[in-house]
């Protein structure tokens, strides 16, 4: 059987794995926006088949982090270890012989991922409950060193402006607060953090919650980091009810302090700036998305507003 330039590629990825693997099918699995993503189903010694996700880093991401794909496999190792909802992982590979870019072998979950749920008020308590396990991760017998702090990403955000800014989203305002305050000091203890705790990376089998994925954002910080980045993409999903309740349920289980959260609300809102169009699925969910993105910035700036 003839194959494909892909297929002999992967074929020699499976053939790392295990020389006995037979890979039977590869087909691209769509949604990712920050990687490649590519499912395999391999025909093992014994003729059980398996699924597994090989993820290849996007240029932006390499670039920043050549270790990449091996610092996600360490830290998913640990999690893993520690009975976190994350795939196994299998193998990595950075050395550029079978693929030009960083690749990540990690298991296939089966789940969808969910953006309107039947029982929206059960999805967005296990989204809490599963994020405060995320921040409650104990690393202190693990070497986490590899990770980037969230201190210094930021630091380097805010030192030089860029030359063109995102008007659309009120980005010039939103950098004249941060600007101003930063570095910002931190009453909570630093944590573990996902980086990009949203629907998108979340799966779901008959109402459970069973694989968060895309470790590729990790670093150790502040938990409002992830806590603000979930209220957007929460609100941008459901509306600002649940984005509330998401809030309280995870307060409820973390009770963190908060008076730094509008802050890093806005930390969250300059994420989007120039890409809402690539984002949205069409244009009336960008409309939607502005909006709410814009309503969101005014309730950070009307909290602060009320501290001083």
């Amino acid at each position: 059987m003839t194959r494909s330039g892909a297929d002999s590629t992967f074929e020699q990825l499976v053939y790392r794995l295990n020389p006995e693997y037979r890979l039977r099918r590869a087909w691209p699995l769509s949604g990712g926006v920050s990687a490649q993503v590519t499912a395999l189903e391999i025909e093992q010694p014994d003729g059980r088949t398996k699924r597994m996700i090989v993820r290849q880093h996007g240029a932006a991401d390499w670039q920043r982090n050549p270790h990449i794909a091996r610092d996600e496999f360490r830290l998913l190792q640990a999690l893993r270890a520690a009975g976190l909802l994350v795939p196994t992982p299998y193998d990595f590979d950075a050395s550029g012989e079978i693929f030009v870019t960083p690749v990540l072998v990690v298991e296939y979950i089966e789940g969808e991922t969910i953006f309107q749920p039947l029982n929206l008020s059960d999805y967005i308590r296990q989204m809490a409950a599963h994020l405060v396990a995320i921040h409650r991760f104990d690393g202190s017998s693990v070497d986490l060193s590899y990770l980037t702090e969230q201190r210094q990403r930021y630091a380097q955000a805010f030192r030089v402006r860029p030359t063109h800014l995102d008007d659309t989203l009120g980005e010039g305002p939103i950098r004249d607060v941060l600007e101003a305050v930063w570095p910002l000091p931190s009453h909570n203890p630093p944590v573990l953090l996902h980086g990009d705790f949203w629907p998108g990376n979340l799966l779901w089998q008959n109402d459970q919650l069973v694989g968060i994925l895309d470790w590729e954002d990790a670093t150790i910080g502040d938990p409002l980091e992830d806590l603000a980045n979930s209220r957007l993409e929460i609100l941008w999903a459901s509306g600002r009810d649940a984005m509330q309740q998401f809030t309280d349920a995870y307060q409820s289980l973390n009770p963190i302090h908060l008076v730094n959260l509008p802050y890093w609300d806005l930390c969250a809102a300059l994420r989007p700036a120039f890409k809402i169009d690539d984002w949205a699925a069409d244009e009336q969910a960008a409309r939607t998305m502005r909006e709410r993105h814009g309503w969101f910035i005014a309730q950070a700036f009307e909290r602060l507003s009320d501290q001083r």
